[in-house]
């Protein structure tokens, strides 16, 4: 870990984090070791491929930039309808969800967390995005990124 006892930290954190979650399929044969051991690999060479870009910090607060000569309203309302269409998708969906958009695991990873088939996590993911761009049209302008395993 280039010698940062909070990233180990943090590596193995999450492999535990991981490990847990997988643990009824794991304890049946008997490989939890070497299941968090490569999950410990992968993050690490995940955190490896990651850009590193330095952060600059101008010291000046930008001024907020109204686009379309409206107040925040329209956001907020968006906001909250996308929120309750989140809330109002099945388990599995917003399983799906999380853990694609928000943990950033590729399909293969969330099905293997899931217990579930990549096709099935695909499926999951299809329907769950499309429920919230029923009820904010102007969501439709937004797209997974299809066919890159993403």
């Amino acid at each position: 870990m280039d010698g940062d006892q909070h990233l180990a930290e943090d590596l193995v954190q999450e492999a535990l984090a991981r490990t847990h979650r997988a643990w009824s399929r794991l304890h049946e044969v008997g490989n939890a070791e070497a299941y968090a051991r490569r999950v410990m690999y992968h993050q690490q060479v995940s955190m490896w491929r990651r850009r590193r870009t330095a952060e600059v910090l101008s010291g000046d607060l930008p001024e907020p930039v109204d686009r379309h000569g409206h107040d925040d309203t329209d956001s907020i309302t968006r906001r909250m309808t996308v929120e309750q269409a989140l809330r109002s998708l099945s388990p599995r969906q917003r399983a799906v969800v999380v853990l694609r958009y928000f943990e950033d695991h590729t399909e293969s990873e969330a099905a293997d967390l899931l217990g579930v088939s990549v096709s099935t996590v695909k499926t999951q993911t299809a329907r769950a995005l499309e429920h919230p761009r029923k009820l904010v049209p102007e969501l439709r302008q937004f797209r997974t990124m299809e066919g890159t395993g993403r």
